[in-house]
């Protein structure tokens, strides 16, 4: 099989495609032909060497949209599947044309709904539900702040906010991005640089959850809440420090939860890909590359002006 791939750490050039070995499936997995996944941060950071790998080489890739090869743990052969949990398969991550991934991984992909959704929904949608719905407990009626709007888990998490009868709102640092922000369902669209953020929504009453993708922008997240608030502390895109006004947090009672690496149950993406099929959710695909091109998306993504993902095709 093909697989893009780096032997060492360096710009987007030691990505390289080479032939390797199929994997072979252990005991519950199931083997799986890849035709599309995406380019994630962390795909650049392992690349880079700031956040090195285990063993070279390494096939990098966070989720994979494909077609199961044979019937195995009641999958059929030809059953388009998704998994967000790509590291965790035999034969490496989604930049492999092939891989054997536990059962308990896979899920579905309804009719109506292409490879290349399914995967740019992939992890970031997972993430989204995750901070929304498992640790945030949104309910309808109440106000949500997402930080990063233009990100994957932000562009995911309003829409899935909106569909659950949230008001939401978020930041975007150009009007054009306001605009498509806005599109989405985006009820208010506020630019940090320009606007102060908590004073504007507590005239809105606070929010009554943060799902919090910059990190230093927490002390704003605790000002913008409502008393007995909840922050979901996801990303750090703003660096990992951050300083607070603990009376304050503790005056109002917020619950700051830590999400780890999160993502939703197997069972809530399932749910997730069916508003695809539906049409009540829609993700954002900034470029489709053939996995050829998998350094050109990276320096893409490198470039930093991207808004929605990077979709990488496996010839059909």
């Amino acid at each position: 099989m093909k697989a893009a791939l780096f032997a060492r750490y360096g710009d987007p050039d030691v990505l390289q495609i080479q032939e390797v070995p199929d994997p072979t499936p252990g005991i519950n997995e199931v083997l799986v032909a890849v035709k599309a996944t995406t380019v994630n941060r962390l795909d650049l950071f392992q690349r880079a060497g700031s956040r090195p790998v285990e063993k070279l080489p390494f096939t990098p890739g966070l989720e994979a949209a494909g077609i199961v090869v044979q019937d195995a743990h009641g999958f059929r052969a030809g059953e388009r599947v998704l998994t967000t949990r790509a590291p965790l398969a035999r034969g490496g991550g989604g930049y492999a044309s092939k891989m054997a991934v536990p059962a308990e991984h896979l899920v579905r992909i309804p009719d109506g709904v292409t490879f290349e959704q399914a995967a740019a929904a992939g992890l970031a949608a997972s993430t989204a539900w995750g901070g929304l719905f498992d640790l945030g407990q949104l309910k309808a009626g109440e106000r949500v702040l997402i930080w990063a709007g233009s990100s994957g888990v932000a562009t995911n998490g309003i829409q899935f906010a909106k569909h659950a009868g949230a008001w939401v709102a978020t930041t975007a640092s150009t009007e054009e991005r306001a605009k498509n922000l806005r599109e989405l369902g985006a009820d208010l669209v506020l630019n940090r640089r320009q606007q102060d953020i908590a004073k504007t929504l507590q005239s809105y009453g606070g929010v009554n959850l943060v799902i919090e993708l910059v990190s230093s922008t927490l002390q704003t997240s605790l000002e913008a809440c409502a008393p007995e608030g909840r922050i979901v502390l996801i990303g750090n895109l703003g660096g990992k420090d951050a300083t607070v006004d603990t009376q304050a947090w503790r005056l109002k009672r917020v619950n700051v939860i830590g999400g780890g690496l999160l993502r939703t149950s197997p069972a809530n993406e399932q749910q997730l890909l069916q508003l695809i099929a539906q049409k009540a959710f829609t993700p954002f695909i900034a470029y489709t590359l053939p996995i050829e091109q998998a350094a050109e998306a990276h320096r893409l993504l490198e470039a930093g002006e991207l808004q929605g993902k990077i979709v990488l095709q496996h010839e059909t």
